[in-house]
């Protein structure tokens, strides 16, 4: 099978470590940065994403354009949450909502995003905003990720990625990676913000809070 090299910059994000190392900063756990360059000139081949969700490559299907654009109002959702309640968009009607779509828990680009989330989280709740992260994972792997990471914010289970679909919320690598993209909808359920932004997780939370404070 052919082999796709990949931007070094691009690996740490992409690939789910094995052995994870990470440290403490004000009593609350932050991904380590790596400390070598174990990853560079790697060439990636289909058994290189074997530590992605299967359910990635069964379920998942690029988007060329994406269905829900700054100005519409986002299709509906329930989906469940880290403690298994089942949780609508529409149950935040008149409030700013921060929706935001990404790979996996564990992975190194969505743990530094989810923790640069928790790490604003006052801010948003100033901006009187409620923050959701989904992904394809389960309830118990977003239990377990919230936990771990002290995550206040609601994480939801879109098994099979129904909800992404319906958003349109776009792939990378021809689709072998679930998209990062973030969406700011207004009290009135209209989209303010589409941002997509794979490889620098961490400036999807400021790009969001200039958004929420200028409503």
């Amino acid at each position: 099978m052919a082999s796709l090299t990949v931007p070094n910059h691009c690996l740490p994000t992409l690939l789910r470590p094995h052995s994870p190392n990470y440290q403490s900063s004000q009593n609350l756990p932050l991904p380590s940065t790596p400390s070598n360059s174990q990853f560079f000139g790697l060439k990636l081949s289909h058994s290189s994403f074997s530590s992605i969700p299967s359910s990635f490559s069964s379920s998942f299907k690029p988007s060329v354009f994406a269905k829900v654009t700054k100005g519409s109002k986002p299709p509906n959702f329930s989906l469940k949450d880290q403690n298994g309640k089942n949780v609508s968009l529409s149950s935040f009607k008149g409030k700013p909502v921060v929706v935001y779509f990404y790979p996996a828990d564990e992975t190194p680009g969505c743990t530094k995003q989810a923790c640069a989330f928790r790490d604003s989280y006052e801010k948003f709740k100033k901006a009187g905003a409620v923050v959701v992260g989904i992904s394809g994972d389960d309830p118990s792997s977003h239990k377990a990720f919230a936990s771990k990471y002290k995550l206040p914010f609601t994480l939801l289970s879109d098994e099979g990625n129904k909800v992404r679909k319906e958003w349109g919320v776009p792939g990378d690598f021809f689709g072998s990676l679930p998209g990062r993209e973030t969406y700011v909808i207004d009290k009135n359920g209209v989209v303010q913000l589409v941002y997509n932004n794979q490889f620098q997780p961490e400036k999807h939370i400021g790009e969001t809070l200039k958004i929420l404070q200028s409503l």
